[in-house]
C-alpha cells in the first residue's frame, strides 16, 4: 500500500472540477472552520485554492499570518542549496540541467566540497540543502559515501535532493547523517507528466510518486512535497499535493513535512511555461497550505523576486533560503554559465537576513537534527 493505490482512486478532471465549482458560501465556511481550532478536511483547502477564494484574499492572508505566528512565532529558518552536479541522465523538457541540453558538466571534487563548506560556514549557514542532479553512476551513492564525512561537520542539519532512491539506500544515507529529502512529483496529471518526461528513469511515473513513501519507511526526519508550478494546472496539482500530505501524515508520523513552491522560470532549451501563476495566485495557493495544515513549514527559495519575498515572509512562509546559486559550486567559485535557472533574488544571506530582522523576526540559521538529540540523549 501506498500513495499510489490512492492516487488510482482519484480522477484529475472530476478534481479539477470540484475546485472550479467552489462557491463563496462554500470559502466562508472553509474561513470559518480554520479560524478555530480543530481538525480540516480536504474541502477546506479546495474551497480555499478555488478562484472563488480570489475576493478573500485578505481574510486568508490575515489568518494565514496569525496561524504561522501563533505555531512558528517570530522565526524565519534560513538554509542554503549546494549544487554537487549539474549532470543528468534524463531528458525534461522544462529543465536546464537536461540531457539534451549542450552545456558544460560538472561535478564537484570533495576538495572543491570542503572549499564551498568552508565558504558557506562563513556566510552563517548550518542548514544545507544538497542538490545532486540525476546520475546514478557518477552522482549517485558511491559519491554520497564520499562526500557526506566532507560535508556534516561544517552543518547541523543536512538535506538533499536527489533522485529516487530504494528505502535501503535512504536508511543508509540516514545513518550517515541525512536529515530531510526534497522530492518534487513535478505534476501529478500522468499525461502531462509523460508529455515532459521524454528519456530516462525519471520517466517512470509511479516510482517517483511513492518515493516519499520510501522516505517514511527510512525514517527521514523532514520530507520535502511540491508540484512545479506552471508544468499543469496548479489548482489540481496543488490539491493532490494536499492529499499526498494528508496521506503521509496519517501513515507517516513520525517524520516532519514542508512544501515548496517552485514557480517554473525560463531556463536552457526555450522552455516557456504553459500554465504560468501569478503573484495573487500563489499568494493565495500558501495561505491555502497554511489554514489547510497549520505545522507544516512553507519553504519560499530566491526564484521568487525580493519585494514579493519580504512580503511572503510575513504571512505563512518559515523556511527561506538566500545567496543561493543554482551552478556546482559558485559560492567558493562562481560558474554562471553552469546554472540551473536564473534567480529572481540576487541579495546576499547578510541582507535577506537584515529585513527579517527590520520586520521583527528572528533569523535561525542552525535547525536541530534528531541525531543531534539521539547522540544526547544517548551520552
Amino acid at each position: 500500500m501506498s500513495f499510489y493505490d490512492e492516487w488510482e482512486t482519484l480522477n484529475w478532471e472530476a478534481q479539477k472540477q470540484w475546485v472550479s465549482q467552489q462557491t463563496a458560501a462554500d470559502v466562508e465556511r472553509a474561513l470559518a472552520r480554520c479560524a478555530r481550532p480543530g481538525k480540516r478536511d480536504i474541502a477546506d483547502f479546495v474551497a480555499l485554492i478555488s478562484p472563488a477564494a480570489e475576493s478573500y484574499l485578505l481574510a486568508m492572508t490575515e489568518l494565514s499570518q496569525k496561524l504561522t505566528r501563533q505555531r512558528f512565532g517570530n522565526t524565519i529558518n534560513m538554509y542554503l542549496p549546494l549544487y554537487l552536479a549539474n549532470l543528468c541522465a534524463n531528458d525534461c523538457a522544462y529543465c536546464g540541467f537536461s540531457m539534451s541540453n549542450k552545456i558544460k558538466r560538472k561535478v564537484l571534487s570533495l576538495e572543491e566540497i570542503d572549499r564551498e563548506c568552508q565558504v558557506i560556514r562563513d556566510m552563517g549557514f548550518k542548514s544545507l540543502l544538497l542538490v545532486t542532479g540525476e546520475h546514478e553512476r557518477k552522482s549517485g551513492m558511491e559519491y554520497f559515501r564520499e562526500v557526506f564525512p566532507v560535508v556534516k561537520p561544517y552543518v547541523s542539519y543536512l538535506m538533499m535532493e536527489v533522485q529516487p532512491l530504494a528505502t535501503e539506500e535512504y536508511r543508509e544515507l540516514v545513518s550517515m547523517g541525512l536529515d530531510g529529502v526534497m522530492v518534487y512529483q513535478e505534476t501529478y496529471h500522468e499525461p502531462t507528466y509523460d508529455q515532459y518526461h521524454l528519456r530516462g528513469k525519471k520517466k517512470d511515473f509511479r516510482w517517483r510518486l511513492e518515493t516519499p513513501d520510501r522516505l517514511g519507511e527510512a525514517g527521514v526526519d523532514k520530507i520535502g512535497l511540491g508540484a512545479l508550478l506552471g508544468l499543469g494546472d496548479w489548482r489540481t496539482d496543488s490539491l493532490m499535493v494536499a492529499r499526498h500530505l494528508q496521506y503521509l501524515r496519517k501513515t507517516y508520523w513520525q517524520s516532519r513535512y514542508s512544501i515548496s513552491f517552485p514557480r517554473l522560470r525560463p531556463c536552457t532549451g526555450g522552455f516557456q511555461p504553459e500554465h504560468p501563476m501569478s503573484d495573487r495566485q500563489l499568494l493565495q495557493l500558501i495561505c491555502a497550505y497554511r489554514l489547510f495544515d497549520p505545522e507544516v513549514e512553507l519553504s519560499l527559495s530566491t526564484r521568487e523576486g525580493p519585494e514579493f519575498r519580504d512580503f511572503l515572509m510575513q504571512v505563512g512562509i518559515t523556511t527561506m533560503s538566500a545567496g543561493s546559486k543554482t551552478q556546482p559550486g559558485g559560492y567558493a567559485e562562481d560558474h554562471p554559465e553552469l546554472e540551473q535557472f536564473a534567480v529572481s533574488d540576487e541579495r546576499s544571506s547578510s541582507t535577506v537576513a537584515s529585513v527579517i530582522q527590520k520586520k521583527g523576526m528572528e533569523v535561525i540559521w542552525q535547525e536541530s537534527s534528531p541525531h543531534h538529540w539521539n547522540n544526547h540523549l544517548l551520552s
